[in-house]
């Protein structure tokens, strides 16, 4: 198997992918009105329409992450720091697993996107810091994967 990536590289590609998040939030609250109500109402929000483009944002953004890990085990951030995603049992690419490992990434910010997603990802991204020997994340160990360096 390759050998694994740093951590300061997962660090850097969840950053880029937080990007992509951001991006799909923002086309979220545009399409349920959220962002126009803000606008047109300053310091108010409609709860109920941010309820929902939390809803959608975080299904979408499952989609995104599992559908690029399952094919190619590389989302945009792993991409541009050269990581991919791998089997910890052969090394391949994810396949099914990777929907698994986007699922309990992503999944948990549809619960309350707050308290719930935020304090799950924090555990989830000090947890490879401490990990032995596979530097695995909760999202990896749920789904039998690693981070490796994708330039070998």
């Amino acid at each position: 198997m390759a050998p694994l990536a740093t951590p300061a590289q997962r660090f850097q590609a969840r950053l880029i992918d937080t990007l992509v998040l951001g991006f799909i939030w923002v086309v979220m609250l545009a399409a349920t009105g959220a962002l126009r109500y803000g606008l047109d109402h300053p310091g108010e929000q409609d709860t109920a329409k941010v309820l929902i483009s939390a809803a959608l944002t975080f299904t979408l953004y499952f989609a995104y992450e599992g559908a690029m890990l399952a094919n190619s085990g590389q989302t945009l951030g792993k991409k541009a720091l050269r990581i991919r995603v791998a089997k910890l049992a052969d090394g391949d690419v994810p396949g099914r697993q990777g929907w698994v490992r986007g699922a309990v990434y992503a999944l948990p910010g549809i619960a309350s996107p707050v308290a719930v997603g935020t304090i799950f990802w924090l555990v989830n991204s000090v947890w490879q810091l401490r990990d032995r020997p596979y530097r695995q994340s909760l999202h990896d160990k749920a789904a039998k994967t690693v981070v490796v360096s994708a330039l070998y």
